[in-house]
């Protein structure tokens, strides 16, 4: 038993990082990502054990709906391809006792293409581990109230929002899509003090001369008389 209840609470924390329910919400911030080719493949995925079968086609459907649901709001300048393979799955099904009703599973792997470029971005493709949300339908099995159409809908919609946090943290860790803006970094004060000090000089007028005639002093013998050459800004 408290086996079952440490397995229950690693599934809860999996799938408490990440909602698929917020399309109705304005999408992260991806920079320049706009979605080009949305390619899933599903011909070497294997079925898990005590699973309900599911067709390449019907996997192949459910991802690439899911996908476009998500990256289609995307509206960036430049175009990005993503190739997903399904590895493998698990739809749970009714089973006594417990144990024998296991949560769904997808296992994906993902790879990102910048169309420019005409290259990967990853090497090797990313694999993803997917785990269905968790509630009080599903905490103990989804077979025993979910439809295979639900499991595999509800897996699709996960893999795609977990696509989309790996996308961000690559954004934020190696610059895709354009990096992202930086923090404003204002200037030290004794700078900003310096500078108004600069300026004021700059700008208060220089003092009157005296009235009283100051007599020239006469240049030695042999002495050049020509302006001074000021030399420009130094080459940087």
């Amino acid at each position: 038993m408290p086996r079952l209840f440490a397995l229950l609470s690693v599934l809860v924390l999996l799938a408490a990082c990440t909602n698929p329910n917020d399309l109705d919400q304005a999408p992260v911030d991806l920079g320049d990502f706009r979605l080009g080719h949305n390619v899933v493949v599903a011909s070497k995925m294997t079925r898990g054990p005590l699973s309900r079968e599911a067709s390449e086609e019907e996997w192949k459907e459910a991802m690439t709906s899911a996908i476009d649901e998500r990256f289609g709001r995307y509206e960036g300048d430049k175009l990005y391809h993503l190739g997903v393979s399904v590895e493998g799955y698990v739809l749970a099904q009714p089973g006594i006792p417990l144990v024998a009703s296991p949560n769904s599973v997808l296992i994906v792997l993902l790879t990102v293409w910048d169309d420019a470029a005409g290259g990967k971005l990853n090497t090797p493709p990313e694999q993803i581990t997917i785990m269905e949300t968790i509630s009080g339908n599903t905490i103990l099995g989804s077979g025993l109230t979910q439809s295979k159409e639900v499991q595999m809908r509800n897996l699709s919609r996960n893999a795609a929002k977990q696509i989309e946090n790996f996308l961000v943290r690559r954004r934020a860790s190696e610059g895709w899509f354009g990096a992202a803006p930086g923090p404003v970094v204002s200037p030290p004060a004794s700078t900003v003090q310096a500078a108004d000090s600069s300026t004021a000089a700059a700008e208060t007028p220089p003092p009157p001369r005296p009235a009283t005639p100051v007599a020239p002093i006469a240049p030695p013998a042999g002495a050049i008389l020509a302006e001074p050459v000021v030399a420009p800004f130094p080459d940087a």
